[in-house]
């Protein structure tokens, strides 16, 4: 009797023991995960998780690289002056939990959350070798900064007062753009691979502000950041219905090209200094670049009447310019309305490319060939 009673109650303390153990490690855990959150919103870093991190991250595309049949490189300039890149710049100053997309790269750099490299006049690297110094950065653009809190000479990090953030010196971004055409999906796409903040600074004497890059950021880095913040996109509807990584993604900005990735790895102001060529050579790319897509479908039979049709007007003389605008473009505006119709036609029609009556979408074919 006096046995079975000691043992119940040293079951009852072990008990009592090992639950007072468990909640303190669970308290503790709440604490260092309050403290955590703490920190994370002093600095004001968006909450980015690992997963967040692996969705936006490049790892996670389904397309490789034998899906992509053809790719091309392309650099743009994105002024924010234009109405289109406004969003970008404003507001200057952070307003009920917006703030400007530079003043977003340059906390993130500062507080080491991503990592910047090097701008190199001509080359892009993105590698361990050419990763650029938070500390380097800030001295060589004049940014005031403070050493904040967890700060080590491992790991470096900075506090940038808001008011010393030269948010209005920042006038554009360099954009490279990875335009692809996979097999996959059968569709052109651009994708926005890195971007650079560009300072514009005027010198002690006056004169025409000069462009100084700061560093290259991968976007793939960027993203996660990118997709926690909402903006402004639109006068007309005053509600943050869109977020930076929407108005990359959907290339809802505009921007001029001044280089495509070529073997001499010369700009296009070096290949045509006249400035008259350089603007035909900018819209010449541009053009391509818009009527890839639409050279790779066989035309429906509507288009190719319509395109018939057009002809035998200007043949009878009429001139009008519906006429002149669908004889002159046959069979070449048919994008993704003919892949989307949801019905077809049934009679068969002579093309370079024969395809089944019963098809809903268009055939893809290798070259056109006109007799």
């Amino acid at each position: 009797m006096h046995s079975i009673f000691r043992t119940t109650i040293l079951a009852l303390v072990l008990g009592a023991t090992a639950a007072g153990a468990m909640a303190q490690d669970d308290s503790r855990g709440v604490v260092r995960r309050r403290d955590s959150d703490r920190n994370a919103q002093q600095a004001g870093t968006p909450a980015v998780t690992e997963r967040m991190q692996n969705f936006f991250g490049e790892s996670n595309s389904s397309i490789t690289d034998a899906d992509r049949q053809w790719m091309r490189i392309i650099y743009r300039s994105i002024d924010l002056e234009k109405d289109r890149n406004a969003a970008l710049y404003f507001p200057e100053e952070p307003v009920e939990g917006q703030e400007n997309l530079f003043r977003i790269i340059l906390r993130l750099v500062a507080g080491g959350n991503i990592p910047a490299y090097e701008y190199l006049d001509g080359r892009e690297i993105f590698t361990d070798q050419y990763k650029v110094k938070a500390r380097e950065v800030l001295d060589r653009f004049y940014i005031p900064y403070t050493e904040a809190r967890g700060s080590s000479e491992r790991n470096p990090r900075f506090n940038i007062d808001e008011n010393d953030v030269p948010t209005n010196e920042v006038l554009s971004y360099f954009v490279i753009e990875r335009w692809e055409f996979d097999t996959r999906n059968n569709r052109l796409r651009p994708v926005v691979e890195a971007i650079c903040p560009v300072l514009h600074r005027t010198g002690d004497f006056g004169g025409d502000a000069l462009k100084y890059p700061m560093f290259w950021i991968r976007f793939s880095d960027l993203r996660p950041h990118l997709a926690n913040q909402t903006i402004f996109v639109d006068d007309d509807n005053n509600l943050p219905t869109c977020t930076y990584d929407d108005f990359f993604t959907l290339n809802l900005y505009e921007g001029d090209i001044y280089k495509t990735r070529n073997l001499k790895n010369r700009s296009l102001a070096q290949m045509h200094p006249d400035p008259d060529n350089l603007r035909r050579a900018q819209d010449s790319i541009q053009a391509r670049l818009d009527s890839f897509e639409n050279k790779l479908w066989v035309p429906s039979r509507e288009e190719i009447i319509a395109a018939r049709e057009a002809r035998e007007a200007l043949a009878a003389g009429r001139t009008d310019s519906t006429a002149v605008e669908a004889a002159s473009t046959p069979a070449t505006s048919n994008t993704r309305a003919t892949r989307r119709s949801p019905k077809r036609s049934s009679k068969k029609v002579k093309e370079p490319k024969r395809q089944s009556s019963g098809s809903s979408s268009a055939t893809r074919s290798v070259r056109r060939t006109r007799r």
